[in-house]
């Protein structure tokens, strides 16, 4: 790793707030260090962390990518309600799910229009609305 792709992570977890610890720098800059936006899961990130020769368990995965998102700096996307993708992205964007690859990836938003949502019950509000779009290759 180079160090513009060091500070990209470090200024990435400042961003959230989070103390830079030798684990969360290293997935941080395997998550943003190149600039681009990435949807990943725990076992993707993990594998990437082997390839590059850190030494992170998939168990600190999970916990580092839940606390990424508690702090802001991600966004989990659940499909199908057993998998999990993280997006380094936190603005509302809808996505398309690949279901012969089992891929994550941005949809135009500007192509999407939704005319009304529901009201939320009394007591509640609406805190966000996730777009999943399941594809499948004809």
């Amino acid at each position: 790793m180079t160090n513009p792709e060091l500070q990209r992570g470090s200024d990435w977890l400042a961003q959230g707030g989070l103390r830079p610890t030798r684990q969360r720098l290293a997935l941080a800059t395997l998550l943003v260090g190149d600039g681009q936006n990435r949807h990943v899961t725990a076992e993707s990130l993990f594998e990437a962390s082997r390839q590059s020769n850190e030494r992170v368990s998939l168990a600190t995965v999970y916990n580092t990518l839940r606390a990424f998102c508690q702090a802001g700096i991600m966004r989990e996307i659940t499909v199908d309600g057993t998998k999990s993708y993280f997006d380094t992205c936190t603005a509302d964007h809808p996505h398309f799910f690949w279901e012969d690859s089992l891929q994550l990836t941005d949809a135009p938003a500007e192509q999407l229009e939704i005319a009304r949502l529901p009201e939320a019950p009394d007591g509640a509000e609406v805190a966000s609305v996730d777009v999943v779009i399941r594809l499948r290759r004809v």
